[in-house]
C-alpha cells in the first residue's frame, strides 16, 4: 500500500503549540486520502518549536498532490496552533513543501497549496481555481474596510487589537501596550518622579538636564550641547527626524516679505538676495499645513498653542544650511514680524524653537503616522483582500506588512484616540492631529511615495548643490537596491507587460487601494490599474520601501533628535511672540513643556525609537514563503547588495560627530511595527 510521509513544523512563538486533535487530508489530482488523525491529545506532539513526522497510508495512487487540508478539533478547550509549514514525501521519493505560517484557531479547516507561486492565469484545474476563489472570499469577509475619521485613509474594521484576525495580531499584546511601554520607559529613564508634575515649569534650560539621559558619544548628547546653534538648526532639515520639509526656494512668497536689507549680513557671496535665489542658494520650509489647526485644550489648567511658521534657509560657502529669516504665521504684518539672526539672542532662539515645535507636529502626524503607518495599513488590507497566499506578490510583500495592522489598531485604541495618550503631551492632541491628517491627505499623492520623485519634486536632487544631504543619498541607494530585487522577482513570474494586464488579482489589488483604501480621492493619483512590468515594479517598490526604509528613516531617530526637549517641544504654553525685544530666558522656559509633559514626551520618543524584540531587518526572510530556487537566488543577491550599502554607510560615518545611519539596511526593520 503506497504511503506518504508528512512532516509538520510548529512555530516557536509562545503558546504556538497545541494539545488539540489535528487531522490531515491529502488532495490529489486523482483522488483524496482519508481524513487522518495525526495527533492525539497529551502525546507531546505539535509542541512549540517541534517538527513531527507521520505516515499517511492510501489504498490507491492519489496523483499529483494539489492541496493539504488541516483540521483542528478541540480536546478540552480551544488551543490555538501556529503551523509553519508541512512537507509531504510522496511514494516516489519527491518532496513537496506547503508553506503555512498562520494560526489555526477554533475548529476551522485550513487548506494549503504547495509553495510554488502562481499567477491566477497559471491555474488550470478546477480544484486550484476554486481554492483560490474561496480563499479570497473568506479573506474579504474577514478583512473589511472602515473609515476611522472622514478624510483619512481607510483602516481595518476592528475596534481593538483582540478583534483582529489571529494571524495579524502581535504574539503578545502586552508588548505593544502603549501606556505600559511609555510608563516603563519613564521608569527606566529614572524620570518617573516628574511624570505627574503638570503645570510645573522648569527653572532654566539646564534644568531640562534633570530628565535628560546622557549616553556617551550619542547624537542626543551632541544635540543637547549644540541645539542653539544655527548650524544645528539647519542641519536637521537635511538629516534630522523630518528631512522632508525643506525645498529649493525658487521665489520669495508674497506672504513672507523678506528683503535683501533684512538678511544681507547673512549672505557670504557678495550677491543680493535675488541673485542668491537665482544661483540656487536659498531653501524654504513652510509649515502652512499647521495654519488654523486647533491646539490641544484637553487640560483646562494649561493653555497650549500652535504656529504655522515659514523659515528661509541659506546655503553658505561651506555648503551648510543656515536659517536667515523666520516668520511665525502665514500672514505678514505688524503682529507677525520676521525674526532674523541679527535680532536679540532670545528673540531669534524662540523663533527657532517655534519652528522646531511645528516640525515635530508635522513629523509625528504627517510624515510618520500618515505617510508610513496608515498607508502601509492600506497596502496590507488590500493585499489580504485581493491576493491569495499562492500569488507571488503576496509572498513578496507579506513580510513587509507584519504587525502593521496590529500596531495601528493598538494606536487607535490607546494612543491617538479621543482622550488617548497622545493628548497628554502634544499640542495637536485633542483633535488637532486629526485635522492635520485630513489636510495632508489633500496633497498626498502616489508619486510622492516614490523616493526619487519626492526628492526631485522638492528640488533637492543635486548632490553637487547639497553634498551633505545623507537622507537623500542613502535613501536612493536603498530604493535602488529594493527596486532591483523587486525587478528580479517580477521578471520571474511576469514574462511580458501583457501578463501584468491579464493578472486580474494584481489589478484588483491596486484598484482596491485607490478606490477603497484611499477613498478614490481624485488628487491622490494612485493608479487604478497597471499596464506594464515597469509600473508593477515601481508600485511594489513603493510598498516595500515605505513600510521598511522610509519608516526606519523617520522613526528610529526620534530619541536622538527629540529627547532634548527644547530642540523638539511637543507643545508650547505661551503664544508665538508678536513683537521683538520682549523675550527673555524665563519667558522661553515658561513657553516650553512643563515637567509632566516633558516626561511623557521623553518616554514616548524613547519607546518609539526601540526595535522590537527579535526584530527582522530588511532582507531577512525566515518564513520561506517562496520555494523556487530562482527567487531564493534573487534574495541572496538582495541580501548581498544590502550588505554593501550598510558597509558604505558605515565607512562614510567613520569619525563623524553626527553620523547618519537611519537608512543603513542593518537598522531597517522589514515592516512598520512600532
Amino acid at each position: 500500500m503506497p504511503g506518504y510521509t508528512v512532516t509538520v513544523a510548529t512555530g516557536s512563538q509562545w503558546f504556538a503549540g497545541t494539545d488539540d486533535y489535528i487531522y490531515m487530508t491529502l488532495v490529489g489530482t486523482e483522488r483524496s486520502s482519508e481524513r487522518t488523525l495525526l495527533d492525539k491529545p497529551l502525546y507531546n506532539d505539535f509542541e512549540r518549536g517541534a517538527v513531527d513526522s507521520y505516515e499517511i497510508s492510501v489504498g490507491e495512487n492519489l496523483g499529483d498532490i494539489e492541496l493539504v487540508k488541516i483540521e483542528k478539533k478541540k480536546y478540552w478547550m480551544h488551543d490555538d496552533w501556529y503551523c509553519k509549514y508541512i512537507t509531504v514525501k510522496t511514494p516516489s521519493g519527491d518532496y513537496l513543501e506547503f508553506p503555512c505560517f498562520r494560526w489555526i484557531v477554533d475548529d476551522k479547516e485550513v487548506i494549503l497549496r504547495d509553495g510554488r507561486a502562481r499567477l491566477p492565469q497559471d491555474d488550470k484545474t478546477r480544484v486550484a481555481k476554486q481554492h483560490r476563489r474561496k480563499e479570497l472570499e473568506m479573506r474579504q469577509k474577514t478583512f473589511r474596510w472602515k473609515e476611522w475619521h472622514p478624510g483619512f485613509p481607510m483602516s481595518i474594521d476592528a475596534q481593538t487589537h483582540k478583534e483582529l484576525p489571529r494571524d495579524i495580531q502581535f504574539d503578545s499584546e502586552k508588548g505593544v501596550d502603549f501606556a505600559l511601554n511609555y510608563s516603563k520607559a519613564i521608569e527606566n529613564l529614572c524620570i518617573n518622579q516628574f511624570m505627574h508634575m503638570f503645570q510645573s515649569s522648569w527653572g532654566d534650560f539646564a534644568d531640562f538636564e534633570r530628565i535628560f539621559v546622557r549616553i556617551k558619544n550619542t547624537i542626543s548628547e551632541y544635540v543637547m550641547q549644540h541645539w542653539k546653534e544655527d548650524f544645528m538648526f539647519g542641519y536637521q532639515f537635511l538629516n534630522g527626524c523630518n528631512p522632508v520639509m525643506i525645498k529649493k526656494c525658487t521665489s520669495i512668497p508674497s506672504k513672507f516679505p523678506v528683503t535683501h536689507e533684512m538678511v544681507s549680513d547673512c549672505l557670504e557671496r557678495d550677491l543680493t538676495l535675488e541673485e542668491e535665489l537665482k544661483e540656487g542658494n536659498l531653501y524654504i520650509a513652510d509649515y502652512e499645513i499647521m495654519d488654523e489647526v486647533t491646539p490641544n485644550s484637553t487640560d483646562p489648567c494649561t493653555l497650549q498653542f500652535l504656529a504655522a511658521p515659514i523659515c528661509l534657509l541659506y546655503k553658505n560657502s561651506q555648503n551648510k544650511i543656515m536659517p536667515i529669516a523666520i516668520q511665525l504665521s502665514q500672514t505678514p504684518g505688524e503682529d507677525s514680524p520676521i525674526f532674523l539672526p541679527s535680532d536679540d539672542e532670545y528673540d531669534w532662539l524662540l523663533a527657532k524653537i517655534w519652528v522646531r515645535s511645528a516640525d515635530f507636529h508635522v513629523h509625528q502626524t504627517v510624515t510618520h503616522l500618515l505617510r508610513t503607518h496608515l498607508i502601509s495599513e492600506v497596502f496590507g488590507i488590500a493585499m489580504y483582500r485581493q491576493l491569495p497566499a499562492v500569488h507571488p506578490v503576496y509572498k513578496l510583500i507579506v513580510p513587509h506588512i507584519r504587525f502593521t495592522i496590529a500596531i495601528n489598531t493598538k494606536a487607535r485604541e490607546q494612543l491617538i484616540c479621543e482622550c488617548g495618550i497622545f493628548d497628554k503631551a502634544n499640542g495637536t492632541g485633542g483633535g488637532g492631529h486629526v485635522e492635520l491628517v485630513q489636510k495632508a491627505m489633500k496633497k498626498f499623492t502616489y508619486k510622492s511615495l516614490c523616493f526619487p520623485d519626492g526628492i526631485k519634486d522638492r528640488g533637492m536632487d543635486s548632490q553637487k548643490d547639497l553634498p551633505y544631504y545623507f537622507y537623500r543619498d542613502d535613501g536612493i541607494k536603498v530604493w535602488d537596491t529594493v527596486k532591483s530585487f523587486v525587478t528580479d522577482v517580477v521578471n520571474i513570474y511576469y514574462d511580458s507587460d501583457e501578463t501584468v494586464q491579464k493578472d486580474e488579482e494584481i489589478q484588483a489589488f491596486v484598484k482596491d487601494i485607490c478606490s477603497f483604501g484611499m477613498q478614490d480621492f481624485d488628487y491622490c493619483e494612485f493608479p487604478k490599474a497597471l499596464q506594464t512590468r515597469e509600473q508593477l515594479v515601481e508600485y511594489l517598490t513603493v510598498v516595500i520601501f515605505t513600510a521598511s526604509a522610509q519608516h526606519a528613516a523617520i522613526n528610529f531617530g526620534q530619541f536622538d533628535w527629540c529627547s532634548w526637549i527644547p530642540n523638539a517641544p511637543p507643545t508650547m504654553r505661551k503664544p508665538p511672540p508678536t513683537k521683538k525685544g520682549e523675550v527673555d530666558v524665563k519667558f522661553i522656559v515658561e513657553s516650553l513643556p512643563d515637567r509632566g509633559r516633558s516626561c511623557w514626551h521623553l518616554g514616548a520618543v524613547w519607546a518609539l525609537s526601540q526595535f522590537q524584540e527579535n526584530e527582522l531587518f530588511l532582507g531577512m526572510y525566515p518564513d520561506e514563503q517562496f520555494t523556487e530556487k530562482s527567487v531564493k537566488k534573487a534574495m541572496e543577491t538582495f541580501q548581498k547588495n544590502l550588505s554593501e550599502v550598510s558597509k558604505s554607510i558605515k565607512s562614510r560615518n567613520e569619525g563623524k560627530k553626527l553620523p547618519y545611519y537611519y537608512f543603513s539596511p542593518d537598522r531597517i526593520p522589514n515592516s512598520v511595527a512600532v
